[in-house]
């Protein structure tokens, strides 16, 4: 997750729970159809206009990038954009030779990275392999996110239409806050797996089916069990296989919001408990059985590892009123900078929305689907805060219920920010029941004050939250060595950057894939373990050559370099197999060229745009028998 990663974790699946919500109780406490026992006649016009308006705001939100796919990026992406790219890349390079994509060599060489534990969302990379080789991983990153986007609102609103509300219009509300609020526009610059939650309504309304049939003690049909945990277990997979950060984070406020919904019966609760058990429990085997070889590969197989320390990631309190960049309130009533970085604006719901939904969930606490869905935005809410409360980006001392959370495992991997994104739905649902009871009344008086009091108040609070385009810059362009001549020059070794990619700093791995992944690379951008602990860090292990590069560039002055130094250096150049070091035009470069001649003893040789430095005979005198991790 991981993302984050992002985590990752994302999730407007929480709501899914709304969705249960949707059976009104009778005084027995039994739940029954919802109010809207009489359907809407089925309008697949509608559905598809809806879904087209969807598609063309994502569309819209994207069209700087959609206008240059050669050469436009997603600048406050920072380097995710290109780490997303080259996922993809990779993952159709190793479809269309036949390669095991659950791991590969070609990054981090000769260690290799796991791509299981990567987030590299098989679920959409396999399938649009064609895409990527046909037109380029750009095009699969910006289609993944303009669907992605677009798809995420259709899926809550054909869920809201079908199970919460009788009007079209409060549907359409709320599956456009589920697809477009502030925290899916962040993470539209860069983290495609925090966009793609279309399964997560998808999994809700189907558990929100088995739950009632259960709370109304209906005789299950012949095979109906088998089928429903077939089907859960299959959407579960390819959840897993899309994000699963965003499906944890779904499943607890899930969870949260069925406990708070069935409170008040806690008959009704056990009876559901008991008929549904056995449905989800083979809906668990069916899953690990699709999914057992990759959860394998991602918690047990090469390059994985146990957790991750992200450090201090929570929400900052200033963060819940202000107005994300990308808005129009961003726009014209910026605030100060208190997010993460621009990707994880994930509570930024502005001051007019939270007392609409303070105010809304009060006037309703009586409706169990919103007194269920204000306990998940307060509950989840208060989990993004982090381990200790924060203003303004200084800690105040008072240490909230994450400081625990944080060491329970699983929950550990995951930042602490993105359990805001539970809030999303549980706040489309809040909003799309008040404003279905608003059309409503509407409809039964025409000069009734109260609906058009509930739109103004609505469109105020909505009006600051609209997306803007995201903005793009032009990427520098793959220098011309990386088009053909280094094939020449890499056997069965590795391509050395100088200095080698990072987090901070990952165009290597676009030029890599402009080759044609035709050669490794030493470094790069991904998680991986350290050391015998296992633990989680971004980024390879620290290398010596690889510090005194970075230091090289950052300070413009070339290191001093001893006998020590350059011992450090030719061990470095065995341990990644270096058949060759490469200079691209980079800031410093007079440096950098000065430093890896003193550290290599002779000078490099021009090859087109890059600076080349040729250590076959180096590594050949004495390679670290390292075993790469795939191909």
């Amino acid at each position: 997750m991981t993302q984050a990663q992002d985590a990752e974790t994302d999730l407007p699946a929480e709501s899914a729970t709304v969705a249960i919500a949707t059976k009104e109780a009778t005084a027995t406490g039994v739940l029954t159809t919802p109010a809207r026992t009489r359907r809407l006649p089925r309008l697949p016009l509608a559905d598809l206009l809806v879904c087209a308006g969807y598609l063309t705001l994502a569309a819209t939100v994207l069209s700087g990038q959609w206008r240059d796919t050669d050469n436009g990026y997603l600048i406050k992406s920072g380097q995710d954009q290109t780490m997303w790219e080259w996922f993809f890349a990779v993952t159709a390079h190793s479809v269309a030779a036949l390669h095991n994509p659950l791991g590969t060599d070609l990054q981090n060489f000769p260690a290799g990275v796991n791509m299981m534990a990567n987030t590299a969302m098989f679920g959409v990379g396999v399938p649009l392999t064609p895409v990527t080789l046909l037109f380029g991983p750009t095009v699969t990153f910006v289609l993944v996110l303009t669907l992605g986007l677009a798809g995420t609102a259709f899926a809550w609103y054909r869920l809201f239409v079908r199970e919460l509300v009788r009007s079209r219009v409060a549907a359409v509300i709320g599956g456009l806050f589920c697809g477009f609020a502030p925290g899916m526009i962040s993470h539209a610059n860069a983290h495609p797996n925090f966009v793609v939650l279309l399964l997560l309504p998808i999994i809700a309304g189907l558990l929100i089916r088995i739950a009632r049939r259960a709370a109304a003690a209906e005789r299950e049909r012949p095979g109906g069990r088998v089928r429903d945990a077939a089907v859960l277990g299959l959407l579960v997979a390819t959840q897993i296989a899309l994000g699963e950060e965003p499906l944890l984070i779904f499943a607890l406020a899930f969870g949260l919001f069925g406990i708070v919904y069935y409170a008040h019966a806690p008959r009704t609760a056990l009876r559901v408990t008991r008929v549904v058990a056995p449905t989800f429990a083979l809906a668990a085997v069916i899953t690990l059985a699709l999914a057992e070889i990759p959860l394998w590969w991602q918690f047990f197989g090469p390059q994985s590892y146990r957790s991750i320390d992200h450090g201090p990631m929570g929400n900052d309190l200033e963060a819940l009123v202000q107005f994300p960049s990308e808005s129009l309130g961003g726009v014209f009533a910026p605030g100060a900078n208190v997010a993460i970085n621009p990707t994880e604006q994930n509570a930024y719901f502005g001051w007019p929305l939270l007392l609409l939904v303070v105010f809304t969930v009060g006037m309703l606490w009586r409706d169990r689907v919103v007194r269920a869905a204000g306990v998940v935005i307060a509950v989840f809410g208060l989990l993004s805060l982090g381990a200790v409360a924060t203003i303004g980006k200084q800690p105040t001392g008072i240490d909230l219920p994450w400081r625990w959370a944080e060491h329970v495992p699983l929950l550990n991997t995951v930042l602490e920010s993105r359990m805001s994104m539970a809030a999303i739905p549980a706040i489309a649902v809040v909003l799309a029941l008040a404003s279905d009871r608003a059309v409503g009344t509407w409809t039964q008086s025409a000069v009734d004050w109260k609906p058009l009091a509930w739109f103004a108040a609505l469109t105020g609070a909505l009006l600051p939250l609209i997306p803007t385009i995201l903005p793009v810059v032009e990427r520098p362009p793959t220098p011309d060595f990386f088009d053909g001549a280094v094939r020449r020059y890499v056997g069965d070794g590795s391509v050395v950057l100088v200095p080698p990619p990072r987090p901070p700093d990952a165009r290597a791995l676009r030029w890599q894939a402009d080759a044609g992944f035709t050669f490794p690379l030493a470094g790069g951008y991904f998680v991986g373990p350290t050391g015998t602990s296992k633990k989680g860090i971004y980024g390879p292990e620290a290398r010596p050559t690889t510090a005194l590069l970075v230091q090289a560039q950052d300070t413009g002055v070339v290191p001093p370099i001893d006998a020590g130094v350059r011992t450090r250096a030719l061990d470095d150049l065995r341990f990644w197999q270096a058949d060759v070091l490469v200079l691209p035009a980079t800031k410093n470069g007079e440096v950098l060229r000065e430093t890896v001649t003193q550290l290599l003893g002779f000078t490099p040789t021009r090859v087109e745009d890059v600076w080349l430095w040729d250590v076959h005979s180096l590594r050949a005198s004495g390679a670290v028998g390292i075993t790469p991790g795939g191909s």
